[in-house]
């Protein structure tokens, strides 16, 4: 038996008219709509069908915390675990910059996501 956990907990994805919203505000345990400045906005189409057909076809994947880009992260895993940084975006991949205050220089490692955890 293989147990399969909600990818987004908490969350349920509709589309809908935005007339409609009301109906869907009213189911139980529904709590609001994602949005901004108490406006609905809506996730891109392609962004969630993308995720659902990987899925689907057996692509394993699980939640992870967010992690956005020019904030401060720590290195769980490997020769660096320990180690804290900048997460950054270079040619399309997460990398971190690694810095050396003594010798005022830095380094940009390659780091799969699941390596890094945010910094509060």
């Amino acid at each position: 038996m293989k147990l399969q956990l909600p990818l987004f907990p908490g969350y349920v994805f509709v589309r809908l008219a935005l007339r409609d919203r009301m109906q869907v505000l009213q189911v139980p345990s529904v709590v609001r709509l994602v949005g901004f400045n108490g406006s609905p906005v809506a996730l891109a189409e392609e962004e969630v069908e993308s995720l659902r057909c990987a899925l689907i076809e057996g692509v394993r994947a699980e939640p992870h915390p967010f992690l956005r880009v020019g904030r401060r992260v720590r290195i769980t895993a490997g020769p660096l675990a320990g180690r804290e940084g900048i997460l950054v975006r270079w040619k399309g991949d997460l990398r971190v910059v690694l810095s050396t205050e003594l010798i005022q220089r830095s380094v940009l490692i390659h780091m799969d996501a699941a390596s890094v955890e945010r910094m509060f």
